[in-house]
């Protein structure tokens, strides 16, 4: 059913694990991964599936990309979607498989949910979880003995089957019916109670159940449920929330599909920096060095307004200075954040995609403004050779796919777009020998991903996953060779470069500085935005979430001394292109944000003022006192 997995956020998941005797499997899914989304259906009939198992354990999914999800997403250490994690009383589990591949197909699932049950002594055990390992041969005498006025079900099976233990969670919530399972290595006590056939019943009160051949779990459970006198108890499950409560009216942004927006580049930096990379607690090795690279490349091509490129600048040049070989995040996000309200340096912490947009909320997204980030990068570097000159990039025409390549490797949070990605990379990237090639081998892969995920359940209904440019873009990119359609990629190479040029980038409806306090006036084209459902777009669709800033993930760490140091040295040096000299601490007055040069010019205003009123008082005073002089008559 599709209302059988529980909806978790960062709220109710810690109740639910703090205040609930039940076992919790969770999934942390992000709304923008593609693979969750094929997944979902699965997922859901996981959950009506095992519906009835609910007292002992529950499935629930929890989106990490909401932003009141990421702390605790951030605090269960989830870097990559889908991540599972099992729970109970108050301890989430990692589990070893994470359901990967054939793992994740519903009966195996099922399965990890019963081994971890039974692996619980009966102390740490769920009290609605029935025992599950088998009885011995006495204790069947015994239930036949002393069965009561209840049924007794007995499932005989091998050691290694799940039946039994299926069976038994299936009947949690029906009385006057006890399941138990035992061996059925022991031939001859099994021919003593009368147990000949495959499977056999009797219309006893004790059932004798046996199954040595395929699984027969729906048999056996609806036959149980359909004894008389075994009814359904009325169980009292917290209720679930009300999603329709919750949702939003969705904002559609029109916008030209033959242009770039700025909203959508920062939008995707602003996730990457302050949630994708936030996940990391800390930074060494080849993780770090990949984050140092991405950065450089960002610092140096990103076409984006001056305050971004300024914070980009700063970061590149702090991280390239930097004595140690491990960092904690945290320092990273001090400075995105701008803790030290340095002048001139900004980037949004909303998430407003435009052409990005989906019809849906979970669609297209962040995977939408990586590849636009991504090809706008190619572009720059084959545009502007001497961007990266100093960098140990500048002879390397493949610096920002190998780049690219490792960020998506190490860091994108959907591990098997990664996996494919790679897969394309060790296929052909070698192969690149300029920078014009670069350009075109990024876009015939984002072609060929297109062409796989046509038709998959994560593409957004409105903008179908198409061979791209489309001829409405390019006449010119498309030809027919011996009545074949092809791409001349002459005129593809010449489109990309005017596409994913700085000169087609609007800044319409991007984030001012002032829009990320309270009572920010409105951004360059937001009042252009209407407030309706877009045509083929479902009512009641939420508009994309903000994603919060960083600051709200909790307490963090003291930063060693030596990071401190290279921070402040940095801001006090701070020079670079696009950067301003005025760069200091900034301090309130008055609920505006003034830097060390504004107050020092303030300062020496004010002076300037009261020395030249002074001068025009005594020059008056003086001029007033000769006229008084020059004019006096003395009394006769």
């Amino acid at each position: 059913g599709e209302d059988a997995v529980w909806v978790l956020d960062s709220g109710s998941v810690r109740g639910a694990t703090a205040n609930s005797s039940a076992a919790w499997l969770v999934q942390f899914y992000s709304s923008w991964c593609g693979h969750c989304i094929g997944y979902a259906p699965t997922w859901r009939a996981l959950a009506g599936d095992v519906r009835d198992w609910a007292s002992a354990i529950r499935v629930a999914a929890l989106d990490c990309m909401e932003e009141k999800n990421q702390a605790v997403c951030h605090d269960y250490d989830i870097h990559f979607y889908p991540t599972f994690r099992v729970s109970i009383y108050k301890e989430f589990s990692k589990l070893e498989n994470n359901f990967k591949g054939p793992d994740r197909e519903l009966r195996t699932v099922r399965q990890t949910m019963i081994d971890f049950l039974q692996n619980h002594t009966e102390g740490r055990r769920p009290p609605a979880c029935p025992p599950l390992d088998p009885i011995q041969p006495s204790d069947v005498l015994s239930l036949l003995d002393h069965r009561g006025s209840h049924y007794v079900a007995i499932v005989f099976e091998s050691n290694s089957s799940y039946l039994g233990r299926e069976v038994i969670l299936d009947l949690i919530p029906y009385e006057s019916i006890v399941v138990v399972r035992a061996l059925d290595g022991d031939k001859a006590f099994l021919e003593r109670l009368g147990v000949s056939s495959v499977p056999s019943c009797s219309s006893h009160l004790c059932l004798l159940l046996s199954c040595s051949g395929k699984p027969l779990r729906a048999f056996f459970s609806s036959y149980l449920k359909s004894l008389p006198d075994v009814r359904k108890k009325s169980l009292s499950l917290p209720e679930k929330p009300n999603e329709e409560e919750n949702s939003e009216v969705v904002v559609w942004r029109e916008f030209d599909k033959s242009k770039l927006y700025t909203a959508d580049l920062e939008s995707g930096l602003h996730y990457l920096l302050r949630v994708e990379l936030a996940a990391h607690k800390s930074l060494a090795g080849a993780e770090l060095k990949t984050l140092k690279d991405f950065v450089t490349v960002l610092a140096k091509l990103f076409p984006g307004r001056p305050p971004v490129r300024k914070l980009l600048e700063m970061l590149q040049e702090w991280l390239a200075s930097l004595p140690l070989d491990r960092i904690p995040y945290n320092a990273v996000l001090d400075l995105v954040n701008n803790k030290m309200r340095i002048s001139g340096i900004f980037l949004t912490n909303h998430i407003k995609w435009v052409g990005c947009q989906g019809s849906r909320a979970e669609l297209r997204g962040y995977p939408c403004s990586l590849w636009k980030l991504f090809h706008t990068l190619t572009v720059e570097a084959s545009t502007h050779p001497d961007a990266l000159v100093g960098t140990g990039f500048e002879d390397d025409p493949q610096a920002v796919l190998q780049t690219m390549r490792r960020y998506i490797h190490t860091f994108f949070g959907c591990k098997k777009c990664g996996e494919h990605f790679e897969e394309m990379a060790k296929e052909s990237m070698d192969s690149v020998k300029t920078p014009d090639q670069a350009i075109l081998w990024l876009w015939k892969k984002h072609n060929v991903v297109n062409g796989r995920l046509a038709g998959h359940l994560s593409e957004d209904p409105r903008f179908p996953k198409l061979q791209w440019p489309t001829p409405d873009l390019c006449p010119a990119c498309h030809e027919e060779i011996k009545g074949l359609a092809s791409w001349d990629e002459g005129h593809v190479l010449t489109f990309l470069k005017q596409h994913y040029n700085r000169d087609n980038l609007l800044d319409t409806y991007s984030a001012d500085q002032a829009d990320s306090g309270e009572g920010g006036t409105l951004a360059r084209g937001e009042e252009e935005e209407k407030r309706l459902t877009p045509p083929e777009m479902p009512h009641g669709d939420r508009d994309a979430q903000s994603v919060r800033p960083p600051s709200a993930l909790g307490p963090r760490p003291a930063l060693p001394d030596s990071l401190h140091h290279s921070l402040d040295m940095k801001l006090q040096n701070l020079d670079g292109p696009g950067a301003h000299k005025e760069v200091g601490g900034a301090a309130p007055f008055l609920g505006v944000d003034f830097s060390s040069l504004d107050m020092s010019l303030c300062v020496v205003l004010y002076v300037a003022s009261s020395l030249f009123l002074m001068v025009m008082y005594f020059f008056f005073r003086v001029r007033s006192r000769r006229w008084k002089v020059k004019h006096h008559h003395p009394a006769v």
